[in-house]
């Protein structure tokens, strides 16, 4: 049987990004960190970075600081991300409100934009958030739900979408990255069905930013919301980003009508007007602190290079693949993800009927992967935090507790 963590260290020898595991702060008691897809760790110059905040930005500029840069940041951020992660013009993406928020205002923002269509399709086995939202707006503006049933292991297929969306479908939701299997849609082409049939696309990056390429304005992607605490380790509650494609700037309306959203913030006007461009999107006051952390993993993405960062992912994902084969197959373990590194993003899911168990007995042992309902264990291998070595290290560990 090959020699795994032989052949992980001579991969982490030749990687070059291997360099860049030194920046993030080490969990003591940790062998090995397989949920980065969840929560990514904290890079060593967070703590520095919000104590020059405290210092400086507010501590001494106090409320000067708005005015000097603060109010610009959201837009500022979401071009960044834009430029980095997401291959989007500038003035497309801002960093406003949770996940769930954003959701819920570009799912109301993108039914109103076809008041004449009644149908919003979403896939079956979403995340939670996002099916309970399309749930909760359909029901405000009087429409049909309609489940799109896929494949669990491979996720949804452009013939599945394009089988489903109908002249009377406004809106479609998807996740580019499968939560549970990891499975990679076809963004490009699952776009253009949807835009064949006159409805809109909204995207969930949430899976997909910091560990899949992702090109929004060639795929001509309508809408996006992804999150900031996975790949892009921005911490808990760190705020997510919107995308609106700068065509329907002007057109679609966000429902969350707040004082920062407007055109001209002090002038106190007695009506809404909405602010040009995507910066309508934001609502309440930006959340500054929460915008910090993320800032240091966009330089260290930008320096290694989203494509660099991809191959990682896929050699790690390809190497956990191989381990789970040889070291968990035969004790019943399944894979649940993609073996086509092409089609899987940056986690790999295996199951057994134990899962439950083995994944509190690992936490106990200092190695972190994710259980996932019903008998799922995901390894999330974030590609700049996480090492080949670190990879083998937790597969094996589920192989001591299963024998």
């Amino acid at each position: 049987m090959t020699d795994l963590l032989a052949e992980a260290r001579d991969l982490d020898a030749r990687d070059p990004l291997t360099r860049h595991l030194d920046a993030f702060i080490e969990a003591p008691g940790v062998t090995a960190y397989l949920d980065g897809n969840s929560l990514g760790r904290p890079l060593r110059e967070t703590p520095e970075r919000i104590a020059r905040f405290i210092r400086d930005d507010w501590g001494t500029r106090l409320i000067r600081s708005w005015d000097e840069q603060w109010m610009d940041l959201p837009t500022e951020l979401g071009d960044r991300i834009g430029r980095i992660c997401l291959d989007a013009a500038a003035g497309q993406t801002v960093v406003a409100d949770s996940t769930t928020v954003l959701l819920y205002k570009l799912m109301r923002a993108g039914v109103a934009a076809h008041p004449d269509r009644r149908e919003i399709l979403i896939e079956e086995g979403n995340f939670p958030t996002d099916r309970f939202i399309a749930e909760g707006v359909a029901a405000e503006r009087g429409l049909t739900l309609r489940w799109l049933a896929v494949d669990p292991v491979h996720g949804v297929q452009v013939a599945d979408v394009a089988a489903a969306v109908t002249d009377q479908t406004a809106l479609v939701v998807l996740s580019h990255v499968d939560y549970r299997s990891g499975a990679l849609a076809d963004m490009a082409a699952i776009t253009d069905a949807v835009h064949a049939a006159g409805a809109l696309m909204l995207w969930d990056l949430c899976h997909s930013v910091g560990a899949v390429e992702v090109d929004l304005d060639a795929c001509d992607v309508d809408l996006a919301v992804g999150c900031t605490y996975k790949y892009l380790n921005g911490g808990p509650g760190s705020p997510a980003f919107a995308y609106v494609n700068a065509r329907h700037h002007g057109t679609l309306r966000q429902p969350i009508q707040g004082w920062m959203g407007a055109g001209d913030v002090f002038a106190m006007g007695s009506a809404y007007a909405p602010a040009d461009g995507i910066r309508q999107f934001i609502s309440g006051t930006p959340p500054v602190l929460g915008m910090l952390a993320m800032q240091g993993m966009l330089d260290l993405i930008e320096k290694a290079g989203m494509d660099a960062v991809r191959m990682k992912s896929v050699s790690l994902t390809d190497l956990a693949v191989r381990a789970v084969d040889e070291e968990l197959a035969p004790l019943g373990v399944r894979l649940l993800s993609p073996r086509d590194a092409a089609l899987r993003g940056g986690h790999v899911t295996i199951g057994h009927e134990r899962s439950a168990e083995v994944t509190q007995a690992l936490w106990a042992d200092g190695v972190i992967p994710d259980f996932r309902f019903p008998d799922g264990i995901r390894l999330g291998l974030s590609p700049l935090s996480t090492s080949h070595v670190e990879t083998v290290t937790g597969v094996l560990a589920v192989r001591d507790q299963l024998l």
